[in-house]
């Protein structure tokens, strides 16, 4: 772009911005998801996991996680010249859920990422986004050494509706967090608008 002209003599583009959550419990990926597909450095609000937070961070399955996720990560991605997504990703764990009002404010709507080893970490996020009428869909961060399931299984485990999208992925591949990102858009994009709850004064 020149002198705020496209080379081709276009007018610029506004992109339309949007806002998506990445949400789901405790080291299942979401910082990695926001880090591995975003344009920019992301902003990440990490801090040392301690003693003190032991008792009440279960880190089953996750044994070699150092960090945690205290108020959100921050990263954008441009999947069209017209359109740009905002991420959020919010923490895991239930001590920090009072943020999670502040950044669902404007989201279009939401990936809830889940680990089949500890599955039922991603209930308290399903639950969150179905009462407040977000729309979103599953992915399920197939991590290396797991055991796959048929995605009906998960479903079924889940307890999803049939209208919520799941979808299996690798949070630290980009192609594999972009299709994601994409399936969400359009699923938002289809959602009722009556569903939805009206936004807090």
């Amino acid at each position: 772009m020149i002198f705020g002209r496209s080379e081709r003599g276009k007018p610029p583009v506004d992109p339309l911005t949007l806002k998506i959550l990445v949400a789901g419990g405790f080291g299942v990926g979401k910082t990695t998801l926001v880090g591995s597909v975003s344009e920019i450095r992301p902003l990440r609000t990490e801090e040392l996991l301690t003693e003190a937070g032991r008792p009440v961070d279960d880190t089953r399955g996750v044994d070699d996680k150092h960090t945690t996720t205290v108020a959100m990560d921050f990263g954008r991605i441009t999947l069209r010249e017209d359109l740009v997504l905002y991420l959020f990703g919010t923490p895991g764990q239930e001590r920090f859920w009072f943020m999670w009002d502040e950044l669902s404010e404007g989201a279009l709507g939401a990936v809830v990422l889940a680990d089949t080893r500890r599955l039922e970490d991603c209930f308290a996020a399903v639950d969150y986004f179905e009462r407040r009428g977000i729309p979103f869909l599953v992915g399920v961060n197939c991590f290396e050494g797991t055991a796959r399931y048929p995605a009906g299984d998960v479903r079924a485990a889940l307890d999803l509706d049939e209208g919520v999208p799941l979808v299996l992925c690798d949070a630290r591949e980009r192609e594999s967090v972009k299709e994601l990102l994409v399936g969400v858009v359009q699923h938002a994009m289809t959602y009722p608008a009556d569903r939805r709850l009206p936004v807090r004064a």
